[in-house]
């Protein structure tokens, strides 16, 4: 069974950066699609990045600029750079299995915990 553990949140003021990174296991993930979603306080959860095993990648309009993700597929492992940091970006950040054009579904049925972002000053 795939196993996915996110680190790397915390609390950023408006304008700053964070990088959160997701450790996989149980499965390669070379093999697919990965990506990140986020889930915001009485939110459905939403995929904001993709990134093809050979590294291109996908960005929801409301992240596009902002954010950076990317792969090792080595180490098994996801980040994304999260750069000029706004409060809406508050949510609980997930990686997964995605879709390219980050549509519904694709995502293995086990999820991790998440990582915790809060823009706040």
């Amino acid at each position: 069974q795939v196993q996915l553990v996110e680190s790397g949140g915390g609390l950023a003021q408006p304008g700053g950066s964070l990088r959160v990174s997701c450790a996989a296991s149980g499965t390669r993930i070379s093999l697919y699609i990965m990506g990140w979603y986020r889930q915001a306080p009485g939110q459905q959860r939403e995929a904001i990045a993709a990134i093809t095993p050979a590294g291109t990648a996908n960005y929801a309009s409301s992240v596009k600029g902002r954010f950076t993700i990317s792969r090792d597929n080595a180490k098994n492992m996801v980040n994304l750079q999260m750069n000029n940091l706004k409060p809406e970006d508050t949510a609980i950040y997930y990686c997964n299995r995605i879709d390219y054009g980050l549509g519904p579904g694709r995502h293995f049925d086990s999820w991790g915990q998440g990582t915790q972002v809060t823009v706040s000053s």
